[in-house]
């Protein structure tokens, strides 16, 4: 029998899954959240992630648990463990991202570059390190934020009043310095259980309202120097926490060319989608093969150049369907990725591939055949 990989989430990460796992001979079934999600697909039982009961029956007949997100309680992943089910990333490496503060320690007890920071539990806290700052400081919410949520920039304690009237005994939010980057980058690395690791070529990311827009590999200008530290620093992160699977790591690159950490995430992530059409081996079938200490597969490219660019929000009106072929028509270079998604404002509903030669030509035409699914 094949081997059954099981995903908890239904979104679109376990959608682009199904493909690589169907090519490799896999057995692939997901736990969604509600019926027809993006991974809808492939959806073998619905349910909720969070009640260990559930998550217990879905993966007894599977060969390894992962994840579509990293939303899923530190107890039931422990409850999964206990019960004998492999699961990666495991419990220990997937609360440093569940946990940002957590997250910040443990890189700093790493060694590894980051921005200042504190955890602060009051309005003084919050104050004295804005003002320690320039008077500026990124306030976070610990747990749960993603595509700029749980995310202000703020100059008084405030502006971030209701965060903090509303923390728990014990709890506290995350402070950071507002780090004068100038640009964002990603690096994807993939470890399997084994310990064998690869990574991929750095890329640059451009953000829209806290949202990754584009995706550019490898990042212009990244070559050697570069390249190598955030090599360095993507693989330090995924041996120190011991990740399994696919790993990104967010980077901001300073006018003074250091690289500090900015998030991270432990499954495929916007950053790399470019890698299902720019790449060897796709971040999806990498993950699979991570998790299921299989060969990792080739992370060079097949172009010198490759461009993912995000279709937010979609038509006002339609669907994506109805526009595919004339974006197909006017592009045929570029490879297009629907999610299976109604449109709605800013909603990650697909995004557009393109790898060749000339990187001008590659951004034009990943951003030209995108529009023709905007308004």
């Amino acid at each position: 029998m094949a081997l059954q990989v099981g995903i908890v989430g239904g979104g679109q990460l376990a959608r682009m899954m199904i493909a690589p796992a169907v090519e490799l001979g896999l057995g692939v079934r997901v736990l969604a959240e509600e019926p027809g999600m993006s991974a809808g697909l492939a959806a073998t039982a619905v349910g909720d992630y969070r009640d260990l009961d559930t998550v217990l029956a879905f993966a007894k007949d599977v060969d390894v648990l992962t994840f579509d997100h990293e939303h899923v309680p530190q107890d039931v992943l422990r409850g999964l463990v206990d019960a004998g089910v492999a699961v990666h990333p495991g419990p220990d490496a997937l609360a440093y991202a569940q946990d940002k503060i957590d997250m910040r320690t443990k890189l700093a007890e790493l060694g590894l570059p980051q921005p200042d920071w504190a955890a602060v539990t009051d309005a003084a806290a919050l104050d004295a390190f804005i003002a320690d700052h320039g008077g500026r400081a990124v306030v976070k919410t610990p747990r749960g934020g993603y595509d700029g949520k749980g995310v202000r920039v703020v100059s008084s304690s405030a502006e971030a009043t209701d965060w903090l009237d509303g923390l728990a005994d014990g709890a506290a939010l995350l402070a950071e310095e507002l780090v004068p980057f100038t640009r964002e980058l990603a690096q994807q690395v993939a470890r399997r259980p084994s310990g064998e690791l690869l990574v991929y070529p750095v890329v640059e990311t451009v953000q829209q309202g806290g949202v990754c827009a584009e995706a550019i590999a490898p990042a212009p200008h990244s070559a050697g120097r570069l390249a190598d530290v955030a090599a360095e620093i993507g693989e330090a992160i995924a041996t120190g926490l011991g990740v399994t699977g696919m790993l990104a790591v967010e980077l901001f690159q300073t006018g003074d060319e250091r690289l500090l950490v900015n998030e991270l995430a432990m499954r495929p992530h916007n950053s790399g989608h470019w890698t299902q059409d720019g790449s060897i081996t796709s971040q999806f079938e990498q993950h699979l093969r991570a998790v299921l200490d299989l060969p990792l597969g080739d992370t060079a490219m097949r172009a010198p150049h490759a461009v993912m660019v995000n279709i937010l929000g979609g038509p006002a009106e339609g669907t994506l369907g109805e526009r595919l072929p004339d974006a197909l028509a006017a592009h045929p270079s570029a490879k297009v990725h629907t999610y299976g998604k109604d449109p709605r404002p800013g909603r990650k509903v697909g995004h557009v591939n393109v790898a060749g030669d000339d990187l001008d030509t590659v951004v034009y035409e990943a951003r030209a055949a995108a529009s023709f699914f905007l308004d």
